[in-house]
């Protein structure tokens, strides 16, 4: 990625009115998205099935003004007339959401198809269906990931949507992307420069073979993306509140001893996922905010548990540091061959239902299709349930790993898990254990 890449906003502000430039995340879905256009990888989103008390007009009245409300959902990708790079425009048309009366038999037809690959260039990067079938009545919503994240999705446009069915008055202002992408730019080419340096340090050893829990599976005509779900049984909250680590940092630091022990490799490279949300101003902006964060560790030398999850924190504070600069780890690319980590200090990962209107929306399962592919080999995602205890989600690749092979490694990572509460423990007595 050249160095000019954070002034590019202000050349379309000031040539041709209306163009903004993708952030380095939304481009990095977007790249991901044309490798792999005819998937739902970079599909987020969910299938409700409302209580029958739910009054659908005023749902679609609700929705129609939130969306309306904000400029993400006007936002259309085309190509810069001058440029040819794929960027945004903050203009698109909204087209009104209706009731949907349809049989039950028609909904579960449509019901296979609701989540399809997104035409990603001029045209709307989210779909939102409300149908009402003789038995009942459902709420779908989809979005494309590089105008919406998980936070975007599940707290702020609920928490909204369930505001406005109530008919609470919204008191505070919109928020525009596009305002955001203006000021996230504003950064000095030698602070790019800096932070280009320190991630093509960072990533340079990266080696599928060696940062991947071993494969065991091959020639798998029709690889899809499946989940294997299980429970840290070697720990629960109580851990960290009597200890001084915080949770996130703890068990990105294990998940990446756990694939470094379960491939007998000397070093640890995957991304972790951080919400990007750093002050209360963010937190409140519609849009996709998260950023995917390259990290490595070698294990040059044996350090305790302590020193090691200290090395991991500080190493995390970098990325940080050198967050506006991230589009130069994306353009080399090791994301689809790398595992990726995440932790949800939620518990929407654990729950099956959602609260509309005051009353309770479950969330049902959206069928696989041949659309359906994995994001990534291997996605970690730990979730803090309601009752104190965590619960992991491995979201794998089918052409590269069984079920069984996903049963091994959660194996090892409860193992590791369990060492790693040990804070004198040494790193190379768990790697050889």
């Amino acid at each position: 990625m050249e160095n000019n890449y954070e002034t590019r906003i202000v050349n379309y502000a000031l040539q041709t009115c209306g163009f903004y430039p993708l952030r380095a995340m939304q481009l990095l879905v977007v790249d991901s998205q044309f490798a792999k256009a005819k998937s739902t990888m970079m599909n987020i989103g969910a299938l409700f099935k409302l209580d029958n008390s739910m009054d659908l007009e005023r749902l679609a009245q609700a929705v129609n003004d939130l969306v309306n409300a904000y400029d993400i959902f006007h936002c259309r990708f085309a190509f810069h007339p001058g440029t040819d790079d794929v960027c945004q425009r903050f203009n698109g048309e909204i087209v009104p959401v209706t009731v949907e009366k349809i049989s039950d038999e028609e909904f579960e037809q449509r019901k296979k198809y609701l989540q399809k690959p997104y035409n990603i260039i001029n045209q709307p990067l989210y779909r939102i269906h409300i149908f009402e079938t003789p038995t009942a009545k459902y709420f779908f919503i989809d979005f494309f990931h590089a105008i919406m994240d998980g936070a975007s999705v599940m707290i702020l446009f609920w928490r909204e949507l369930d505001s406005r069915y109530r008919g609470k008055k919204i008191t505070h202002a919109p928020l525009n992307y596009a305002d955001f992408i203006l000021d996230e730019m504003k950064v000095s080419p030698e602070e790019f420069a800096e932070g280009s340096k320190f991630w093509m340090e960072m990533i340079k050893d990266f080696d599928a073979t060696k940062h991947l829990p071993p494969p065991d599976v091959k020639d798998c005509p029709n690889p899809t993306s499946e989940s294997f779900y299980f429970n840290v049984d070697t720990i629960s909250q109580n851990f960290f509140k009597e200890s001084h680590y915080q949770e996130h940092i703890f068990f990105l630091a294990a998940s990446m001893l756990a694939i470094t022990k379960s491939n007998g490799s000397d070093s640890a490279n995957m991304n972790w996922l951080h919400n990007g949300r750093n002050t209360m101003q963010e937190r409140r902006l519609m849009g996709t905010m998260i950023e995917q964060y390259p990290i490595c560790w070698k294990f040059e030398q044996d350090l305790s548990v302590g020193e090691f999850i200290s090395g991991i924190e500080a190493k995390m504070q970098e990325c940080m540091k050198y967050r506006r600069s991230i589009g130069t780890a994306y353009q080399i690319g090791i994301d689809y061959d790398s595992a990726t980590f995440i932790f949800q200090k939620r518990v929407l990962g654990a729950l099956n239902t959602m609260m509309l209107g005051g009353k309770p929306a479950e969330i049902l399962e959206i069928p696989i299709n041949e659309f359906s592919v994995s994001e990534n080999m291997l996605d970690i995602e730990v979730n803090l349930s309601e009752d104190g205890s965590y619960l992991v989600e491995f979201s794998y690749d089918t052409g590269t790993y069984s079920e069984d092979a996903m049963k091994k490694f959660s194996a090892t990572f409860n193992e590791v898990v369990q060492a790693m509460q040990d804070e004198n423990r040494r790193i190379f007595t768990i790697l050889k254990g």
